[in-house]
């Protein structure tokens, strides 16, 4: 049997107070802010790693294992907290996710080698993908129905941030040749311990305890041989298989996981493509390598921009036509960026900034509209199923990516031909749910 949504209070609990709102907001955008960072710095130097730890002439098999591996990693503890923070809360994982990233992230600056530095990565993916779940959850359940769009889109812009924070440590640390990587690194790890401070202040998710102790019960007088009725019942069934098990929520699932992996896998042929892409552009235009950072600086201030106008715009009109709306943008601007020739910086800053809009600002939809169509008691898995399954698709497109350039006939027809997925948001956002604009979270 499906439960349906009951109004939660629509004033905090007692337990809520504003205080505790900020401080539950301000650790999980730090660490997903850290996150951004961490992605886009190993992005940017992997290269490196890959010279320093095995050989300048080494094949890019290596700099693609680093970027598959994290990918993979980083799904796998994502798809992990999701069930560890139904059962055990928001908070908890927040606090153990950090101490894993922090000590793994400081650790992979010191690699005496490439086997060690995979290790401390994947140990580090784990940490990473376990920090948006608990995140995304708390300040949902926290935050004013009115404004729950703003809230959790403003959340998800850490991650752009945490772009703009990467490319500007970069801009500042190259110049160190075969240091850089572990410099990046090693600036990725620092911030995390005033983050753990932050985090040991955060309080518990009301609408989390509630759902808690109602399972505890339900568990326990299962326990003693009481009678209870199918939805009781419900909450003994482990979350990954109460979902799939149950025929609404399976099929809200399977529409979302479709769109997940348009916006992933768009996004993935986009954005990792760029930097190559813009370097033969700067090079057949004559300008310095260097002009390359600010055309990524322009992809990620745009990404930034479109995440913030994905939660004006959501509560503003509503989840369903705000997503086809960036589905829609994000068609015609990979087309536009990778189907035009460009004879001046100018034009290639200006299609890089609106196509970051749409395909990185998009992201905004995976924190707010998943946690709206699943109650508490299972929100945690739903939301790190969502954000996280499609992820391998990405990562075995990372590991194939010279293979696909390759074979679809270079980066342009690449990037034309995978960013088509976008068709499928285009027709799945507008079928996948109810419209949860403005409505209590599902109890």
């Amino acid at each position: 049997m499906t439960t349906t949504s009951s109004p939660s209070p629509t004033a905090p609990p007692p337990t809520s107070t504003r205080r505790q709102r900020r401080s539950a907001f301000a650790s999980a955008w730090l660490g997903w802010g850290l996150d951004g960072f961490e992605t886009y710095a190993i992005v940017l130097v992997s290269s490196f790693v890959v010279a320093d730890l095995i050989g300048p002439n080494s094949s890019p098999v290596y700099v693609a294992t680093i970027v598959a591996v994290q990918l993979i990693a980083w799904a796998l503890g994502g798809l992990a907290s999701g069930v560890l923070i139904d059962y055990f809360g928001r908070r908890q994982l927040l606090m153990y996710s950090i101490v894993l990233y922090t000590v793994a992230t400081a650790l992979s600056a010191l690699s005496p080698n490439f086997a060690v530095f995979l290790i401390l990565r994947i140990i580090a993916g784990f940490g990473m993908g376990a920090e948006w779940g608990p995140g995304s959850a708390l300040v949902a359940e926290t935050w004013p129905n009115r404004s729950r769009g703003k809230g959790l889109a403003l959340l998800q812009s850490a991650f752009g941030f945490g772009f703009l924070a990467a490319t500007g440590a970069f801009f500042a640390l190259e110049q160190l040749d075969g240091t850089t990587w572990r410099w990046m690194l090693a600036v990725g790890a620092v911030p995390a311990l005033l983050l753990l401070f932050l985090r040991s202040r955060v309080h518990e998710s009301p609408l989390w305890e509630q759902a808690d102790q109602r399972r505890r019960d339900v568990v326990a007088r299962v326990a003693a041989g009481e009678d209870v009725d199918a939805a009781d019942r419900e909450l003994t069934v482990f979350t990954h298989r109460r979902i799939f098990a149950d025929k609404l929520y399976r099929s809200r699932m399977l529409k979302l996981l479709v769109l997940s992996t348009a916006s992933l896998v768009g996004w993935w042929a986009v954005s990792s493509w760029i930097p190559q892409y813009a370097r033969t552009i700067v090079a057949g235009l004559g300008l310095a390598p260097s002009t390359v950072t600010l055309i990524l600086l322009a992809y990620n201030v745009g990404g930034v921009l479109g995440w913030l106008a994905w939660g004006v715009l959501a509560d503003a009109i509503g989840r369903r036509w705000t997503l086809w709306s960036y589905y829609a943008g994000a068609l015609i601007m990979t087309w536009v960026l990778f189907g035009l020739s460009y004879s001046s910086l100018g034009w290639l800053i200006a299609a890089v900034f609106v196509n970051g809009i749409f395909t990185l600002g998009q992201m905004g939809w995976m924190a707010t509209y998943p946690g709206e169509l699943f109650p508490t008691s299972v929100r945690g898995s739903a939301i790190t199923i969502v954000f996280n399954a499609s992820r391998f698709l990405a990562a075995a497109g990372a590991l194939l990516s010279g293979a696909i350039i390759g074979g679809l006939g270079g980066i342009t027809v690449a990037a034309l031909t995978i960013g088509s997925i976008y068709v499928l948001g285009l027709v799945f956002s507008l079928i996948v749910g109810p419209e949860t604009r403005g409505k209590p979270l599902p109890s």
